[in-house]
Order: C-alpha cells, then sequence, then structure tokens
C-alpha cells in the first residue's frame, strides 16, 4: 500500500517531499489510527483501523512520548489543515498544509524534547475539498491517553460562514481558495474558544433551509445533509449514538442562500424545512437540548421567517435572534466574495456568545473574543 511513500514536511506557505527510506519506517511504533487513546471531535467513519471523515473542522488530539510524530493518511482531492503542537487551539496554527495524494507520510512533529507531547490536528477546508483518512500514527516512543474531553461542547449547523469560506482573505473581492477557507478562523471556533468548548461543524458552503445559493441542487438542502455521516455522501446516516460527545448547546445559523440572488423562499415551505432540521437535532441529542437559532442578516424577513418557524414548531428550549447588516462592516471586515473575515467573524461571535452565556449559564469572562 506504501509502495511509493513520501514524507510531507508540513510548514506554512510551503511543502517539501523528500524520500524515505523503508528501513527507517521499521524503526517506529506504527499505531492503528482507530486506537482508542486517540480522540477525535466530529463526525468520522472507523473502518479497518482507518479513520475517515470530510466535514469542516474535524481534529483529533494525539498524545505521545518521545520527539517523533507522523502518520499515514489519504485524500480524495485536496484538503488543508492546521497544526498545532503542545497547546491549545489559538487563531494562529503552528502549521498549515494541505494533503493532496493517498498513501501519503505526513511528519506532525519532530525533534521535540524530552517526555510527553500533544499534537492537535484540525481540517480547515469542507468536504467539498476531499475526504480525508488517518491510517495509522509512528512514533518513536508510545501513544499515550489523551487527557480527556472539555466540559462542554457546542455543535455548530451552518452554510459557507460556518465553513471559514474566505476568513484569511483581506479583499471582498478576491475569489474563493481553499487555502483562504478556515474554519478555525469563524464565530463557531471563537465562540468555543471563549468558552473553553469543544465544538464539532455540520456546515457546507451554498446551503440553505428550503433553497441553496442560486437554486442549486434543488429539494437537497441542509435539513437533509444534516442527517449524513460524510459531508459529500449521502450513503451513510449519521449516528448520533457513534458520538463520544453530546454537546450542550446547538447553534443554527441557515438562511443567507435561502434569500440569495434576489429570490425569496415561501414561508410555508421555509418553516417545515426549519422544523425538519430542529426536530432531527432535537431526535439526536434530546427534547432537553437548547437550540440557538440565528437569522442572518442578508434581509429583515429572515428573522422573521425564523422566529415564526420556531414558534410553529411547538418545541421547546428553542432561543432566535436576528443579525442585522451592521454587525461588522462592508470594508476591511470581508473576505472572499463578500463573505466575513476573521475581523468580521469576531465581530458575529461577540454578537452570539452573551446568548450562549444565558442559555447555558456560562459566565462571561472578561477576556478578548479571539
Amino acid at each position: 500500500m506504501y509502495k511509493h511513500l513520501k514524507i510531507l514536511l508540513a510548514t506554512i506557505g510551503l511543502t517539501v517531499c523528500i524520500g524515505l527510506p523503508a528501513k527507517k519506517i521499521k524503526e517506529y511504533n506504527e499505531t492503528p489510527a482507530s486506537d482508542q487513546r486517540i480522540e477525535y471531535t466530529g463526525r468520522t467513519l472507523v473502518k479497518d483501523g482507518n479513520v475517515s471523515y470530510d466535514w469542516s473542522g474535524v481534529y483529533f488530539r494525539v498524545k505521545f512520548n518521545g520527539p517523533y510524530l507522523a502518520m499515514k493518511c489519504s485524500d480524495t482531492k485536496n484538503s488543508w489543515f492546521n497544526l498545532w503542537i503542545d497547546k491549545e487551539m489559538t487563531p494562529e496554527a503552528d502549521r498549515k498544509f494541505m494533503v493532496a495524494a493517498e498513501d501519503t507520510l505526513i511528519v506532525l512533529a519532530e525533534d521535540l524534547g524530552k517526555g510527553e507531547h500533544e499534537v492537535i490536528l484540525q481540517k480547515r477546508t469542507e468536504g467539498e475539498q476531499g475526504r480525508f483518512t488517518v491510517h495509522s500514527f509512528l512514533t518513536e516512543g508510545e501513544i499515550l491517553l489523551a487527557d480527556g474531553r472539555k466540559g462542554r461542547h457546542i455543535e455548530f449547523i451552518g452554510d459557507s460562514y460556518t465553513c471559514g469560506y474566505g476568513t484569511e482573505s483581506h479583499d471582498r473581492n478576491d475569489p474563493f481558495l481553499a487555502e483562504t477557507e478556515n474554519c478555525n478562523l469563524t464565530y463557531a471556533a471563537i465562540a468555543a474558544r471563549y468558552f473553553g468548548a469543544d465544538f464539532n461543524l455540520v456546515s457546507h458552503s451554498g446551503q440553505g433551509i428550503c433553497r441553496n445559493y442560486d437554486d442549486f441542487r434543488p429539494g437537497y438542502n441542509m435539513p437533509d445533509r444534516y442527517s449524513q455521516t460524510f459531508d459529500e455522501s449521502t450513503e451513510l446516516i449519521w449516528n448520533p449514538a457513534d458520538a463520544p460527545y453530546r454537546p450542550d448547546v446547538v447553534v443554527i445559523y441557515l438562511c443567507t442562500n435561502d434569500f440569495s440572488t434576489a429570490r425569496q423562499p415561501h414561508e410555508t415551505i421555509f418553516a417545515g424545512r426549519y422544523i425538519e432540521l430542529l426536530k432531527k437535532v432535537k431526535a439526536n441529542y434530546g427534547e432537553d437540548i437548547p437550540v440557538l437559532c440565528l437569522a442572518s442578516n442578508v434581509t429583515p424577513y429572515s428573522f422573521d421567517y425564523i422566529r415564526n418557524a420556531c414558534m410553529m414548531s411547538g418545541l421547546s428550549n428553542l432561543t432566535y435572534v436576528g443579525l442585522t447588516r451592521g454587525i461588522h462592516n462592508e470594508e476591511d471586515e470581508l473576505g472572499a466574495s463578500w463573505h466575513p473575515n476573521y475581523k468580521g467573524h469576531i465581530k458575529v461571535a461577540s454578537s452570539v456568545i452573551p446568548y450562549i452565556s444565558t442559555i447555558t449559564g456560562w459566565e462571561m469572562e472578561e477576556k478578548p473574543y479571539r
């Protein structure tokens, strides 16, 4: 399987390939990706010792001793990743790199000091950019049991805003580029960091409640995609019992695409599909799970649509909030294709965080949003 094995050194803006002698590989201890000591957050599929996923923001934590950690992996297209070594996920990753091949060996950390270390790897691009599979990890020492999940967890359901489309761009006229899409700089990641929470994203660019951007793929919208194990495949249905976490709150930020290209969906159809999504969330996590429903700033009507849908649903523990066009400016706070960049997302997060605090009872501390 690894006949044409290569090392890809992940560095910011640079990928260097060098041949790896087979003899050196045998000196490392190899651990299957599915080993229970490794912690994955987000929707994954475990099969034959491999772990596969394509949703934005899925991340894993590997704790190990020794100076070296590498992973055998594959990608179906061109997925981008954020990497942190011996630290939590901050806005600035230690490294940013792309995986664009099958049967590849990625050196995640090397020349570290003695003792225990931890690596966090986060998928920063969405499913359209590729499905990623981890096959195994190589260490000079051994894999250790991860420290355990944080005491808080938030699930975010959304579209390109939640995926991080254009967050690393600084010009609203820039085109979409996979390398400037970074879910770690979105309102979702900012809010999770603020509360010290784990988080997972169920998001896809262009998706709406009942109408996708410019009527793309009619009849297949986020209420349908939400049920899937993979963002880009309808074949496998996600089973929440497979997840090692249960969110404390679910945040839904959808409807921008429903009102896109100067079109407006029929409110009855919108309400029916929104209620369908709400019921799926409640079925996954229990009727008591609180849900925060954000109305997009694309049009004032979006708040009325979402408020009415929530009221019609008959479900409890729903909070609905409307964002306005003034939440961020349309100059230096926009990135590619008029999407908020990191500066714009900080402002969105600052509006969402108080509601999460009220819903969950988590205290707001005097610290910056980042």
